[in-house]
């Protein structure tokens, strides 16, 4: 999303108007659309005076009743005029042929809607205001119901993305018509995993280029966006190291509040303590679905913690989990069977679409057949196959460690006493791509991205097994755990966990042309697929509110947890683990001093010399989660690993 174009383009495909189809489900088209809804625009007052522009499509076959299906979204409910219509309505267009009454609202501030946008607007009991997002989706949802004919007296929402962000709060509201919501890749948190920070580093290209465009002021109600932001170059490594600092950005951002608001809170301090979600998720009445994609690049962090939120907080709630092998909002806009060159067997997003989607909405919404959905729908990728579970992470996995070994070895088996240590130069001025392919911003397949490139590094420490003698199948969390030093008083700590694919793997979609002499060589073999990759800003091992130096040349153990993985590497692969200090320019470079990173000065960035120890006493690892798979129920198997 670095250009406006770029980005309303893919922001307006999460309001679902005028986004395609799911896979299988090609666009109804807006004469198709015309001819089975009417439409109209209207502006719906708030409890305290301010009026939500909203448009409402309702079915023009009046011989039954119908449930409101409602998104509200920042990124515009286009296409505006009371004769323009979508190319389809809802999730997929299997909903629109159902029939609902689907409304789709500019939340408050955003585009022509009347009041004043606050990102992430905190809930009222935090910030004592007298409305909020959950207000005023109560509002609208009371006005809906008293002034739109043919309703059934039920709502649902759903929101992919900020408007997961929406759906989530709006399930707060406490209206009892809202009887079902689905917050799909949902941000809760925007500093500790969500979008722009992963544990105190900033999402740099990410955050950036979404914010000089979508933050930018708007005086008045307005229909348009912005004048795009000009990179001038494709290549963002080179412009970001060009800025010199992350503080640079400032004279891009004058007119951009929250960017600066941004980088004037570098700690989790209250300004982002209010816009953490997770507090607030308690006693919620309607079930939920909760859908996100093992690797979404964007909010990955957020689907994972709202339903394990509500399984902690609201335990009564009727809520399920849905996790596919899609990237951001992967299972409505593309056909879910490929990331890049991995593939997963199938169409992935039309079976959701169809067999779990529409009927949870159909079940809760129309009193249909009850679709008896799992506590957990889940994909295991590199097996491709779903599964369906009454626990995520699943109660049967067992707690194991992969230890860092000398010469670069990875075993369960713990470290001896004389492992030893690994040791590398970090510098800020030359610091490791984290992709190998030039890009503005941030590609959505980086999650899956062959990381040889990044191996083949000085600065890059790589760890990996033998072949596997059979399948290792990991589902749940990873811990890593670092016992690290520095010559500095401040390092960035990635950790990457991969799976390495047998030099002689065929992409069972290779297809070989031409002669034996200029044969194309399969670009599968010896792949190294990242699986999960996450960051410890090293100054906020212990708190993320209260950041602390390294003292230079002391043993120092850094842990954290990783968002979650599903994922099953197979016989012959190996598993493999990098570690370094630099993933440019996906998150900001850290000067490896002690201090306001978003205060530095070019010459602040200095190198450093980083020690990673592996031996008895500090057993440098990742802690995951080993499943047998003995208790599983395979609902489809998609398998495409030959």
């Amino acid at each position: 999303m670095a250009l406006v174009r770029a980005l309303c383009a893919a922001l307006l495909s999460f309001t679902l108007l005028g986004a395609p189809a799911a896979a299988g489900q090609p666009p109804t088209g807006p004469e198709s659309v015309r001819d089975q809804y009417a439409k109209r625009e209207v502006q719906i007052p708030m409890r305290d005076g301010a009026k939500l522009f909203t448009a409402i499509y309702t079915p023009k076959d009046t011989s039954r009743t119908y449930p409101f299906l409602l998104q509200r979204t920042p990124y515009s409910v286009h296409p505006y005029g009371a004769d323009a219509y979508p190319d389809h309505l809802g999730p997929s267009a299997a909903f629109q042929k159902e029939g609902f009454i689907f409304v789709y609202q500019d939340v408050r501030g955003r585009m022509m809607s009347e009041g004043e946008f606050v990102n992430m607007r905190p809930q009222r009991a935090v910030s004592g205001a007298a409305v909020d997002e959950s207000t005023d989706t109560y509002d609208t949802l009371e006005w809906l119901l008293k002034h739109v004919e043919g309703n059934n007296g039920k709502a649902g929402q759903w929101g992919i993305s900020y408007p997961g962000f929406y759906t989530a709060v709006g399930m707060l509201s406490g209206h009892p018509a809202l009887k079902a919501v689905s917050p799909e890749a949902p941000i809760t948190d925007w500093f500790a995993g969500d979008d722009f920070h992963r544990n105190g580093a900033l999402w740099l290209p990410h955050a950036f280029n979404f914010m000089v465009n979508f933050g930018k002021p708007r005086p008045q109600p307005t229909a348009e966006w912005g004048k795009a932001f000009r990179h001038g170059t494709s290549d963002g490594y080179e412009w970001f190291l060009r800025l010199g600092t992350t503080g640079a950005t400032r004279q891009y951002t004058k007119d951009v509040a929250f960017w600066n608001e941004m980088l004037d809170h570098p700690d989790y301090d209250a300004f982002w303590q209010a816009r953490n979600l997770r507090p607030q998720l308690k006693d919620v009445k309607p079930a939920v679905l909760t859908v996100g994609g093992w690797f979404d690049a964007e909010n990955l962090f957020g689907a994972l913690q709202v339903f394990k939120t509500l399984a902690r907080q609201s335990p009564a709630t009727d809520s399920r989990l849905v996790m596919g092998p899609w990237s951001h909002g992967g299972w409505e806009r593309t056909k879910g069977d490929h990331l890049g060159p991995v593939q997963f067997g199938a169409d992935t997003s039309a079976w959701f679409q169809a067999e779990v989607l529409l009927p949870f909405f159909l079940h809760h919404l129309k009193d249909a057949k009850d679709p008896a959905l799992p506590k957990a729908t889940v994909f295991e990728t590199g097996a491709n196959r779903w599964h369906r579970l009454e626990a995520w992470p699943p109660a049967s996995a067992k707690d194991g460690k992969l230890y860092l070994q000398p010469s670069g070895r990875l075993s369960f088996t713990p470290p001896s006493p004389d492992g030893g240590a690994d040791t590398y130069v970090s510098d800020p001025s030359k610091p490791v791509p984290f992709v190998e392919q030039v890009a503005i911003g941030m590609p959505k397949d980086y999650m899956t991205a062959d990381q040889r490139f990044a191996g083949r590094r000085p600065d890059v420490l790589v760890f990996q097994t033998e072949p596997l003698a059979t399948d290792l199948t990991l589902a749940g969390p990873l811990r890593p755990e670092l016992f690290v030093a520095t010559t500095g008083s401040d390092a960035d700590w990635v950790v990457k966990l991969i799976d390495v694919y047998p030099d002689d793997f065929r992409n069972p979609d290779f297809q070989e042309s031409g002669t034996p002499w200029d044969r194309t060589p399969n670009p599968m073999g010896g792949y190294q697929q990242l699986v999960r990759g996450e960051v410890m800003r090293g100054k906020y091992r212990d708190s993320l509110s209260k950041p602390a130096p390294f003292t230079p040349g002391q043993p120092t153990r850094v842990a954290w947890s990783m968002n979650d993985i599903f994922h099953t590497f197979r016989k012959g692969h190996r598993v493999m683990v990098q570690i370094q200090s630099s993933w440019f320019p996906l998150m900001d470079r850290n000067p490896q001093q002690f201090m306001d990173i978003n205060k530095a000065r070019p010459e602040d960035y200095r190198k450093a010399t980083h020690t990673v120890f592996h031996d008895a006493a500090r057993p440098s690892g990742i802690g995951v989660e080993v499943w047998s798979g003995k208790a599983h129920e395979p609902q489809m198997n998609t398998d495409g690993h030959r």
